[in-house]
Formats: C-alpha cells, sequence, structure tokens
C-alpha cells in the first residue's frame, strides 16, 4: 500500500478527493444503464426471442459443439445463458437489469449489484448477434466494469462514506483517452474526407437516425464545416493527451471533450455512445470544480464525511490496475497499428476494447422502404403502403425524432442493410415472413403497421437515396427511387 501511496501523487493531484465526481459517475451509469436495459426489455422477445428475428437459443445451440461443456463455453463466450435459456428467464434478468439500474440511478449501488449489471449485461451482448455488435457495448460493460470498485461491498445508501479508489479513477480517464484518441485516428486513415476537411458535408445527412437539428448543421457553409472537422481532428487526437496532467490542464481537457460529446447529442441519435462517453468524462473533474455546480446539499454532505477508501478494495483496484495495463498491450499497438480496428474487444470480458466511430464516412444515404400490399394481384397500378419504423427515415414529411440514448435496433440494422445486398442480411427475410403473418411480437418494433385489419399478401423492399430538404421546405426529406432491393415475396415465397 505504501507504493501505491507514493506514486499516487504521479496520477491526481493529491489535494483533492473524488467523492463527488463518483456521486455523479454512478448516477450518469445507471442513467445509461437504464436507457441499454429499457432497449432490451422492449426489443428482447421480437429479436431474440424463441420465435425471434435471431433467436438466441438457436444462437448457442449452434455454438455448443465446439466446447467441451458448459463451463468451458462460459469462459470463452461468457454468458448466463449457457446455463439455461428461455424466453420467460431472459425476460426475468432483462427486468432485473433495469430495475437494478434504477436503484443505481437514485444513488444506490454496492459491488453486489454493479457486479449483476455487468454480468447481466455481458451475458446478453454475447447472445446479442447482429443487433449488439456496436462499439458502445463493449464501452458501457468497460466502464461498468470499473465502476465496481467504485462502491462498498454491502452498503448500497445513496451517501457512504466512501471515495473511489485512485486507480479506478485513472481507469476511467484510461478509457477517456482510449475513445478519443482511437476515433481521431481511425478518422484520418480511414476516409480522405477526413483529411481534405469535407466529410461533415455528408456526415449529417448520412448518419444512421439523424436529429431535428441535423438539416440545419448539414447546410451550414462549406468553410464552417470545415472548421467543424478541424475541431474534431483537435478534440480527438490533442486534447486527450492532456488527461494526463492533473489539475487545471486535465479539467479543460474534460470540459473540452464534454462539450465535443453534447454537440453529437445536438446533432444525432448515436444511441448511448455519447452518454456513456460522458460517463467516463466526469472522472477528469474533482471536487474542488464540482463543488462550484452541484446543489449545497450534496457538496456539504462530501465536505461532512469521513472520507477513506476501504483497504480491500483499494488494493484490488490496483491489482485491476495492473491487470489492464497488461491486457491493454495489443489495445496500445492497434491504436498506433496502420490497420488500426475499430470496435473491437481483445478479450471475451470486454475488460479492454479498441473504439472508433466514423472512420468512413458516406456520400449518399441509402435507404430501404419496407412497403406491402394486401391486393391478390400485382400489377401495375397495385397500391403498396409503406411501413413506418420508430426513428429510421421513410415518410418524407414525417419530423425527425430525438430518440437516443433508446436504441431501435432494428433500425440500426436497417440502415447497415441499405447499404449491403439481401444475402448479407438474412434476417430480413424472416422479418418479412413475420409482417406477411402480422405477427405481434415483430409489429412492436415498428411505429406503423399499415395493415391492421388484415395480413398482406406481398411485401417488397424498394430501396431509394434521401437527401435534406431544404429548411423551410414542406417536407423533410427528398427522395430518389433506385430500384428494388428485394422483390414483391408472400408467404409461398419464403
Amino acid at each position: 500500500m505504501a507504493i501505491m501511496e507514493t506514486i499516487a501523487p504521479f496520477f491526481l493531484e493529491t489535494s483533492s478527493q473524488y467523492w463527488l465526481a463518483r456521486f455523479v459517475f454512478l448516477r450518469a451509469l445507471g442513467l445509461v444503464y437504464f436507457s441499454a436495459f429499457l432497449s432490451l426489455v422492449n426489443q428482447l422477445i421480437p429479436l431474440l426471442g424463441k420465435n425471434g428475428l435471431t433467436p438466441a437459443k438457436n444462437y448457442l445451440e449452434a455454438l455448443r459443439p465446439g466446447f467441451k461443456n458448459k463451463f468451458a463455453a462460459f469462459w470463452n463466450i461468457p454468458t448466463i445463458f449457457w446455463f439455461h435459456i428461455s424466453d420467460n428467464f431472459m425476460r426475468i434478468l432483462a427486468w432485473l437489469g433495469l430495475i437494478l439500474s434504477f436503484l443505481l440511478l437514485i444513488g444506490f449501488g454496492n459491488i453486489i449489484m454493479l457486479f449483476l449489471l455487468w454480468i447481466i449485461y455481458l451475458s446478453f451482448v454475447h447472445i446479442g448477434q447482429v443487433w449488439y455488435g456496436y462499439g458502445w457495448e463493449g464501452q458501457l460493460l468497460e466502464t461498468g466494469f470499473v465502476a465496481i470498485f467504485m462502491v462498498p461491498l454491502l452498503n448500497p445508501v445513496p451517501f457512504p462514506n466512501f471515495i473511489p479508489p485512485v486507480a479506478a479513477i485513472w481507469l476511467l480517464l484510461w478509457i477517456t483517452f482510449r475513445l478519443h484518441l482511437g476515433s481521431g485516428l481511425i478518422k484520418l486513415r480511414a476516409d480522405p474526407c477526413w483529411k481534405d476537411l469535407t466529410c461533415l458535408n455528408y456526415h449529417f445527412e448520412t448518419q444512421p437516425i439523424p436529429s431535428p437539428l441535423s438539416p440545419y448543421w448539414h447546410f451550414l457553409p462549406k468553410p464552417i464545416l470545415k472548421l467543424g472537422v478541424l475541431w474534431t481532428h483537435f478534440v480527438q487526437i490533442i486534447v486527450p493527451f492532456f488527461l494526463f496532467i492533473p489539475g487545471i490542464p486535465r479539467i479543460i481537457a474534460g470540459l473540452l471533450l464534454l462539450l465535443f460529446q453534447i454537440q453529437l447529442i445536438l446533432s444525432g441519435n448515436l444511441s448511448i455512445l455519447n452518454y456513456i462517453s460522458i460517463v467516463s468524462i466526469i472522472a477528469a473533474f474533482n471536487d474542488e470544480f464540482l463543488s462550484n455546480l452541484l446543489p449545497s446539499f450534496i457538496v456539504n454532505k462530501a465536505n461532512g464525511a469521513s472520507l477513506a477508501a476501504t483497504p480491500a478494495i483499494n488494493y484490488a483496484a490496483w491489482i485491476f490496475f495492473i491487470i489492464v495495463v497488461i491486457l491493454s498491450i495489443p489495445v496500445v499497438r492497434n491504436l498506433f497499428s496502420r490497420f488500426q480496428y475499430m470496435n473491437t474487444s481483445f478479450n471475451q470480458f470486454y475488460l479492454v476494447n479498441t473504439y472508433g466511430a466514423f472512420g468512413s464516412v458516406g456520400r449518399k444515404r441509402y435507404e430501404l422502404v419496407v412497403e406491402g400490399t394486401d391486393e391478390e394481384t400485382i400489377a401495375a397500378k397495385t397500391k403498396w403502403k409503406e411501413y413506418e419504423f420508430i426513428a429510421k427515415p421513410t415518410d418524407i414529411h414525417r419530423k425527425l425524432p430525438i430518440i437516443a440514448p433508446y436504441q431501435p435496433r432494428i433500425d440500426w440494422q436497417i440502415w447497415f442493410a441499405a447499404m449491403e445486398s439481401p444475402g448479407q442480411n438474412p434476417w430480413m427475410f424472416t422479418f418479412i415472413k413475420k409482417l406477411l403473418n402480422n405477427d405481434k411480437n415483430t409489429l412492436k418494433l415498428i411505429a406503423k403497421n399499415p395493415f391492421p385489419d388484415k395480413e398482406p399478401k406481398y411485401i417488397r423492399v424498394s430501396h431509394y437515396i434521401y437527401k435534406f430538404a431544404k429548411p423551410g421546405s414542406k417536407t423533410v426529406w427528398e427522395r430518389e427511387l433506385i430500384g428494388q432491393w428485394l422483390p414483391p415475396l408472400s408467404k409461398d415465397d419464403l
């Protein structure tokens, strides 16, 4: 312990405590966990249930022959569902995660609660298949595991006399550093528009789910958009290094990163990405700084507390710190490689991951429009009705949503599918089959069923290019049909 006390000043200013940072961090983490589990509760059965688009049970059964037993399977692909899986059991765990995250949001938390949140979400990520292949799943799990060391073992009360170990704060700064630097470096390597400063000419229009402000950002003068790219490079490549300098430099770096994430929240709906990024940024702010921002009753509570870190948890945090250092070797090697990977975990527990977002930016927005008809015979005059999804663009008059941090996962996958072929998205055929049967669970994934009274006879998927209509226009979008992504299909075809 004496060694840790000796090296601590090199990491954090010794005059500061991080009780208030812990207070804000845990509640912010609770909000992100709650959003993630709410998305899971609402979409679990239609996506991963026994009769879902990609049944999780079938997925595990296909993997099972590759392992000697369930424990070997769990070690390689850690998910509780190796030991039992059913729709009811998945529902129970999803709801347990939602309840625990709400308790964390309102201030309750101990090691048992934080570990349960982590292992439950990890279990779902490993069975989530195409729906859970996003970088922020690993980011939430990595951040959530560090949080285990920031709470007492058993005492769950909102104001324990407990400060986070130095190692935990340092690990959160390490997550923040890798997240932003990885995102910055992948931009310079993956797409020339980040070098010629033109990526923002396209990004706001082509991102997965634009926000109400996205069109206004898209139509900003080109010189301002170029400055926006320069600002992005500065914040993601230069600013993160100042996180390692205690005091004012770290606080300024934290504020700049926080401002950047808020800008991203305003300009689009990127699920929990920007929110979980803000959670780890909180570690840049010490009590002296936060005491000027938080309500006086919280600050007084911190000042009156007998602050001390539990020795056992402190030791455990430093042991984990050493483990992270070792696990970070391939991550750092990847970070500075010419062939950098984005959003990859180098271990099955998602303890240390590599991150990156929008290394490549689409120049055109391709969109899939799912249409059905109840007519028996298809002809030139056949009337097709469009299915409206929760957030993705379909109706060109429909206002752009504010939906993040909630993630409608099928909307996201259709955004990817529009840039791919039907063969690369086999789940789409299952989706169409279920729409042809008006499957009640599948219909929960969309906003509007144009056939509420009887099943459609045929469904097709049209391929469009969407463009923002100029602000002040009668429509939000303009669109151009470029062909059929899938021809009309009936029940007999599937």
